[in-house]
C-alpha cells in the first residue's frame, strides 16, 4: 500500500506541474530547454510538499517503535524482559500506518530531490535564463552571452564559499570535513529562502481570505475589473507603440541588407519573429522603395535588435490576450447584475457565445447558473474566506508560538502530538497535508500575482515568457526548502529547533545538524518567523499599496481619488468596446437574414434576371456627374446611420432579450439594410 501511495503522489504531482505549465507556458513554441527546465523544478517543489506529510507518519511510527522498545526493554527492577521485548509485541502496540515507507527509501528520494532542486535554482536556471533571452542567432553566442552574464553572479558564489571554507577551517571547534561544509552551505541557502518566505507568507495569509470575500461581491468586482481594463488599455497602447517603432527598426534594417550580404541570413531570422501583417508590409515596401545611403548595421547591432523583437511582440501578445480576457470578465460581470433582477431566473448574456458544450448544454445551464452566480456564489465565496481565514490566524499564532515546548502552544503541534497518542495516521497526515498545502497556496499564489515591471510576470493562457518561467522556477526551489523546514519547526518535528531528543524526519537528517550555527538556530530561526506577524497587519490596511500607489504604481484602493477615476475611464472604455461588439453582431445578424432571404426566394422559383438587366441599363444611362452625385448622397447617409447607431444607449440595446437566454440587438433600419452586404 505504501508503495501505491507513493507512486499514485508521484504521478498526480506530475499532472498537476504539466498543467501549470500548460497554462502559463506554451509547449509548443518555447524551447525545449525552458520547458523542462521550469517543469523539473515545479515538480519538485510540489512533490516535497506532498511527500513530507507520508514522511512525517513513518517517524511518528518509527518513534512509537522506538519509544515501545525502551519500555518493554527493561522491567522495574533494571531486568531485560525478554518476553515482552519481542518485535510481534512491539507491532501490535504500534499499529503500522498505511502509507508507511520503508527504511532508507525517503532518504534516497529527499537527497535527490533536494539536490536537483538546488542545481537547477542556483545554477541551471539563471544560465537558461540568460540562454534564452539571448539574441544571439546561434547556441554558441547564446551560450557566450549566458556565461558572460551569469559570471558575476557565479563569481559571487564562489567568494561566499571561500569565505566559509575560512571560517570553518579557523572555527577552533570544526574540523574542516564535507559534511559540515555540507551543511553551512545548506543554512546559508535556507536561510536566504526564510527571508523570502516570511515576506511572501505574510501577503498570502491576509491577501487570500480577503480577496475572496471581496469576490462575494458582484459590484466590487465590476469595479475593480473596470480599473483594470483602464491600466491594460495603457499598457496595450504603450505595446503597440513600442512593437510599431521596433518594425521600423527591423524595416530599415530589411531595406539596407540586400539577399547577397553576409548578415542577410540574421535579419531573415529577425523576420521569423516579426508577425505577419509586418513582414508582408516589409515585402511590398522593399519592392517599392529605392532609398539609398541606409547604414549598414554590425553583428552586436543585429542582436540587439532581435532580442528587442523578441521582447516587442511577447509584450504585444500579452497585452492583447489580456484585453480580450478583460473584455469578456466585464461583460460577464455587466451580465450578471443585469440578470440579477430577472423574474425569470435564467442567466442572460449580452452577445452570442461560441457553441455549448455538453456540460453546458445539460449541467450548466442557464438556470443552474443563474442560481450560482446570482444566489449562492456569495454565501459559499464568504464561507470560503472565513475558513481560509480561520487557517491564517492559526498559522500567525503558530509561528509566533512555535519555539514553545512546555507548554505546548503551536495549534499544529497540539493536533499532531494528540493525534499520535492515538495512533490516528490518518489524521496526523491530513493536518500536515492541509496545513502545509495552505502555507504553499499562501506563498506560490504570491509568485503568480507579484510583477517586476516587464522583466516577470507570470501571465495565463500560454503567454508568460522563458525568463518569468524560470524566474518562478528558482523562487520555488528557494522557497521550498525553508517552508518545509519552518512547518517541520511548527508541528515540532524538529530537533534544532525544539531540542527534543527525538527521531529526526527523513527530510530533516539530510539538512545536517543546524546547531553547528547556533546564531540561526536558536536566533534566525525563532524570532524572524514572528515578523509574519507585523506584514499581515501592513497588508490588511493596504500599506505596501499605497506606497507603491505614491510611487507611480497605480494600484486599485477603494478610497482613492485616482482610482475612481480609473474606474470610470475602464467603464467608458467598455461601453465603447460593448457598442463596438453590438454593431459587429448585428452586421452579421443582418447579413445571414439577407442570406435566408435570398435563399428562400431562390427556394420558390422567382427570378431576378429581368428586373436586374432593366436596373443595368438604367444605370448605364444615368450621365457620370449624376453618378457621382448619387456616390456622394449616399456616403452622406451611411454617415447618418452610423452616427444614429452610435446614439443607442446601452440600456436600450441591454432591454431587448430573446427567449433563448441572451440580449438581441435591436432590429436593424431598413435604410441601411445593404450597409454590410
Amino acid at each position: 500500500m505504501s508503495a501505491a501511495a507513493l507512486s499514485v503522489v508521484v504521478v498526480v504531482v506530475f499532472f498537476l506541474a504539466l498543467y501549470l505549465l500548460h497554462r502559463y507556458g506554451d509547449l509548443w513554441k518555447q524551447q525545449r530547454m525552458v520547458l523542462l527546465g521550469t517543469l523539473l523544478s515545479w515538480y519538485l517543489c510540489f512533490l516535497i510538499v506532498f511527500i513530507l506529510p507520508l514522511d512525517v507518519s513513518t517517524t511518528v511510527y518509527n518513534q512509537c517503535i522506538h519509544d515501545t522498545s525502551n519500555q518493554t526493554a527493561f522491567s522495574e527492577d533494571g531486568q531485560t524482559d525478554q518476553a515482552n521485548s519481542s518485535p510481534l509485541s512491539v507491532t501490535k502496540a504500534c499499529e503500522k500506518p498505511w502509507s508507511y515507507i520503508p527504511d532508507g527509501v525517503l532518504p534516497v528520494f529527499w537527497r535527490v530531490v533536494y539536490w536537483t532542486s538546488q542545481f537547477l535554482t542556483w545554477l541551471l536556471l539563471p544560465f537558461m535564463q540568460s540562454y534564452a533571452q539571448s539574441g544571439a542567432f546561434s547556441r554558441v553566442g547564446k551560450i557566450k552571452t549566458a556565461v558572460i552574464e551569469n559570471a558575476i553572479y557565479y563569481g559571487t558564489y564562489l567568494l561566499i564559499f571561500i569565505f566559509l571554507l575560512i571560517y570553518v577551517a579557523a572555527h577552533p571547534k570544526w574540523k574542516l570535513r564535507w559534511t559540515e561544509i555540507q551543511t553551512i552551505c545548506i543554512t546559508a541557502a535556507n536561510t536566504w529562502g526564510l527571508f523570502l518566505l516570511v515576506l511572501l507568507l505574510g501577503y498570502g495569509l491576509v491577501e487570500i481570505p480577503r480577496s475572496y470575500w471581496l469576490s462575494s461581491s458582484h459590484h466590487f468586482l465590476l469595479a475593480r475589473t473596470y480599473f483594470k481594463v483602464a491600466k491594460v488599455a495603457t499598457e496595450k497602447a504603450a505595446a503597440e507603440e513600442n512593437l510599431a517603432d521596433v518594425m521600423e527598426e527591423v524595416a530599415d534594417v530589411h531595406e539596407s541588407v540586400r539577399f547577397n550580404h553576409i548578415f542577410r541570413k540574421h535579419v531573415d531570422t529577425i523576420l521569423t519573429k516579426c508577425p505577419i501583417k509586418y513582414q508582408e508590409e516589409m515585402g511590398r515596401n522593399v519592392e517599392s522603395s529605392h532609398r539609398e545611403n541606409l547604414l549598414l548595421p554590425t553583428k552586436s547591432g543585429l542582436i540587439k535588435l532581435h532580442k528587442k523583437v523578441i521582447s516587442a511582440v511577447q509584450r504585444h501578445g500579452q497585452t492583447q490576450v489580456q484585453w480580450s480576457i478583460l473584455l469578456d470578465q466585464a461583460f460577464h460581470l455587466e451580465d450578471v447584475a443585469k440578470s440579477q433582477s430577472s423574474p425569470l431566473r435564467i442567466f442572460t448574456q449580452s452577445f452570442s457565445i461560441a457553441p455549448r458544450g455538453w456540460i453546458r448544454r445539460f449541467i450548466y445551464t442557464p438556470t443552474v447558473e443563474w442560481y450560482w452566480e446570482c444566489l449562492f456564489r456569495q454565501g459559499f465565496y464568504r464561507l470560503l474566506s472565513v475558513l481560509l481565514a480561520l487557517l491564517s490566524a492559526a498559522v500567525v499564532w503558530s509561528e509566533c508560538t512555535f519555539f514553545s515546548t512546555h507548554p505546548v502552544l503551536s495549534l499544529f503541534a497540539v493536533f499532531v502530538q494528540n493525534a499520535q497518542q492515538h495512533h490516528n495516521y490518518i489524521v496526523i497526515e491530513m493536518v500536515c497535508f492541509v496545513s502545509i498545502l495552505f502555507m504553499c497556496v499562501c506563498v506560490y499564489s504570491t509568485v503568480f500575482r507579484i510583477r517586476f515591471f516587464n522583466y516577470y510576470h507570470l501571465v495565463p493562457h500560454h503567454q508568460t515568457d522563458a525568463y518569468s518561467l524560470q524566474f518562478s522556477g528558482m523562487l520555488f526551489c528557494r522557497l521550498t526548502p525553508p517552508l518545509c523546514l519552518n512547518f517541520l519547526g511548527l508541528i515540532h518535528m524538529d530537533s534544532a529547533i525544539s531540542h527534543q531528543d527525538r527521531i529526526q524526519t527523513s527530510y530533516t537528517s539530510i539538512m545536517g545538524s543546524m546547531r553547528l550555527l547556533p546564531v540561526i538556530s536558536d536566533g534566525f530561526y525563532i524570532y524572524y518567523p514572528m515578523l509574519v506577524l507585523l506584514l499581515c497587519i501592513a497588508t490588511f490596511y493596504n500599506l505596501g499599496s499605497r506606497c507603491l500607489n505614491l510611487l507611480g504604481f497605480h494600484q486599485y484602493i477603494t478610497d482613492d481619488d485616482l482610482t475612481s477615476d480609473l474606474v470610470n475611464e475602464g467603464k467608458e472604455l467598455i461601453r465603447r468596446e460593448r457598442r463596438k461588439k453590438q454593431r459587429a453582431e448585428d452586421g452579421e445578424n443582418r447579413r445571414l437574414a439577407w442570406r435566408d432571404r435570398l435563399s428562400n426566394q431562390t427556394a420558390s422559383g422567382r427570378t431576378t434576371a429581368g428586373y436586374t438587366k432593366l436596373k443595368d441599363d438604367q444605370n448605364n444611362s444615368i450621365p457620370e456627374s449624376n453618378k457621382n452625385e448619387t456616390r456622394s448622397d449616399e456616403y452622406t447617409e451611411e454617415q447618418h446611420t452610423s452616427l444614429l447607431q452610435d446614439n443607442f444607449s446601452d440600456e436600450g440595446l441591454s432591454n431587448t432579450r430573446s427567449t433563448g437566454g441572451r440580449y438581441l440587438s435591436l432590429s436593424p433600419s431598413m435604410t441601411g439594410i445593404f450597409d454590410d452586404v
